[in-house]
């Protein structure tokens, strides 16, 4: 089922900033055996690796734009090159199919391209009006942050940590990236790709340890922090900035839900369901968690979720012959298992799954679907993170809007219908930073030329498009008096230039001009 000897983790684990002599033991989802054996960091560590970014900084920006470009460019194809190795260390680390592993490979290699090709958009000096026409000349350049702090989770750890690091790297800046210990050896490979590539290699340090160290120590370091987690830590990472008015981007938690309209194809709309909530075990920010189908096509609709979500093919072969994997961690299974517990006992029904498959491995757990869910019910309010889905029957477009948006999170909504009119026009409805229409998640997180991000207790910022650029520079204003018009400075001065002026503002202001 796995083969640890796929993975030479002594050879990658050199590159990391870690010489505190401690080591955490790393176990493989699939099997439950010991992958390797992953050094921590120390605060000292943290310090040499931000002080030599910092020190390589400078001339990585002042190659300019079209040198980093095509550094991003080679990246880009060397990540495809090596893929296997990639697709190996990211289905042994996270437990997730080879297929979702590829999604990992995708999203990094398009993420890569786009940012050394909009990287001129982000940067370029641009000529802004002033007040006065003619008379100011003003000119908006852009400036990298310096030093990236970026913190990743184990469940996507090479699309999410290149969403970050990526266009850091594009925009000039140095990025310090601290891994989460399942899931290092994924980043470490993709890293060496940009390094050999042409990327320096104080450019982008990694470290590893505790949240509390480590990722403090980061944060402390960075004059610019990118976070994706859990709300809650997401919270500390963002007060910990601000003590030193440092800007942070977070993306966390998300309770996202997904309403089925009554003019779906029913078994067409299962299998979309069933894919939107159980890829990658349901352990993706972005996963659909909560199902809103209108009465009339609820029947139809239930019956088929629950036979697609039956004939699942779960495993963990290192191919593309499953369909869904493992959960990551014996914290993660406790979870699952605690939600699912606690629903059923409150009365939900089980239509699909409901319970651990120890004969698969360690972490495997079978894909749930409950209905007759409760408020009361652990799952129907808490993020689950993991692949469980409850289905609510509605009886109108209204009551699904409403349910839907009853939740402190934003991140992640999605639509069925057969009527695209009809989707659009109850997307704009949704309280979520992404809408999909007729996919779960998949139709936003390829629009890599648009924003991400989610609202309420769903994080701040955003990824992707030129807002996800732009985030890594300062603006910085630089207007000139072009001494067309001796501005006024003294009482008398300014007494003579009164009307003219209003009589300016009054000619604009009827030319529309801004």
């Amino acid at each position: 089922m796995t083969d640890t000897r796929l993975v030479d983790a002594d050879e990658l684990t050199a590159d990391l900033h870690a010489t505190s002599g401690r080591t955490v033991r790393v176990r493989l989802p699939f099997s439950g055996e010991v992958g390797h054996d992953l050094p921590h960091s120390s605060v000292d560590d943290v310090a040499d690796a931000a002080a030599a970014g910092r020190a390589a900084q400078r001339a990585w920006w002042d190659a300019g734009p079209s040198h980093r470009r095509a550094v991003l460019l080679r990246a880009h194809d060397l990540l495809l090159q090596r893929r296997g190795e990639l697709l190996d260390l990211v289905q042994l680390e996270t437990g997730k199919t080879r297929g979702q592993a590829f999604e990992e490979v995708f999203q990094g290699a398009s993420v890569t391209r786009y940012s050394a090709l909009s990287t001129h958009r982000a940067v370029a000096a641009e000529r802004r009006r002033a007040g006065i026409p003619g008379v100011i000349r003003t000119e908006v350049t852009y400036r990298p942050k310096g030093l990236v702090g970026v913190i990743t989770p184990w469940n996507y750890p090479l699309s999410l940590a290149l969403m970050d690091a990526v266009p850091a790297l594009a925009t000039g800046n140095a990025v310090l990236q601290k891994t989460d210990d399942q899931a290092t050896l994924s980043v470490l490979a993709a890293r060496r790709a940009f390094l050999d590539a042409g990327v320096p290699e104080e450019i982008w340090s990694v470290v590893t340890g505790e949240g509390d160290t480590i990722g403090s120590a980061v944060v402390d370091s960075a004059d610019y922090v990118c976070f994706t987690g859990s709300t809650e830590t997401g919270r500390r990472v963002a007060e910990r900035a601000a003590r030193g008015l440092t800007g942070a981007s977070l993306e966390l938690g998300g309770k996202n839900p997904l309403i089925v309209l009554d003019d779906v194809d029913p078994a067409r709309a299962a299998r979309d369901t069933a894919y939107a909530a159980f890829a990658a075990m349901g352990q993706l920010c972005v996963s659909i968690e909560r199902v809103y189908v209108l009465r009339g096509v609820a029947d139809a609709y239930l019956d088929e979720l629950t036979a697609v979500t039956d004939g699942l093919r779960q495993g963990g072969a290192l191919d593309y012959s499953t369909d869904v994997g493992a959960l990551a961690t014996p914290a993660q299974l406790d979870r699952v298992a605690a939600h699912v517990d606690d629903a059923i006992a409150k009365g939900a029904t089980v239509l699909a799954g409901g319970h651990p498959r120890p004969e698969l491995g360690p972490l495997f757990y079978a894909p749930t679907v409950l209905t007759d869910l409760r408020e009361t019910m652990t799952c129907a309010r808490e993020e689950t993170f993991g692949a469980v889905l409850g289905v609510t029957v509605v009886d109108s477009e209204e009551e699904a809007v409403e349910r839907a948006n009853d939740s402190s999170y934003g991140l992640n909504a999605a639509i069925f219908s057969g009527d695209r009119r009809r989707a659009r026009r109850l997307a704009r409805r949704l309280h979520a930073g992404s809408v999909n229409i007729n996919e779960g998640y998949r139709a936003t997180f390829a629009s890599i030329d648009a924003p991400m991000g989610g609202l309420g207790q769903s994080g701040l910022g955003r990824r992707n498009g030129i807002e996800g650029l732009r985030r890594f520079v300062e603006p910085v204003t630089i207007a000139e008096a072009t001494g067309l018009l001796q501005l006024p400075r003294t009482g008398e001065e300014f007494e003579r230039m009164t009307g003219p002026m209003l009589l300016l503002l009054r000619g604009l202001k009827a030319a529309r001009r801004r």
